[in-house]
């Protein structure tokens, strides 16, 4: 399997782990400067455009983490709706708590009790 395929097969799981299954991801390998990966959210649409680093130098490649580059883009897609809120001119009252609750229940979920 190859790092690209990888990539997107893990950054899938999480995306069905997240329950962020409303989102159409499409993925992109090609340069990126100065990332691993990087995604592009459109919230009204619903897409996703993720891109993973098709060419990194030397320097980089013992640091390359496919899978954490994966799930830490699939988290920039959980917290997308908190960060458009956060940014927004104009949100009602209400609409960041009741975000953050959303969240708090999926990651109720995913942290195993201790």
């Amino acid at each position: 399997m190859t790092d690209f395929e990888q990539f997107q097969e893990t950054y899938r799981k999480y995306q069905q782990l997240f329950g962020l299954t409303g989102y159409k991801v499409y993925f992109k390998h090609e340069p990126i400067d100065d990332a691993f990966a990087d995604s592009t959210i459109t919230n009204c649409d619903r897409i996703a455009t993720v891109r993973l680093n098709s060419v990194l130098p030397d320097s980089d490649i013992h640091a390359k983490h496919v899978e954490r580059s994966a799930k830490h883009e699939a988290i920039h897609l959980l917290l997308n709706n908190l960060e458009q809120l956060a940014i927004s001119r104009c949100i009602r009252e209400g609409d960041i708590s009741t975000e953050v609750e959303g969240l708090v229940f999926k990651l109720e979920d995913l942290i195993p009790a201790i």
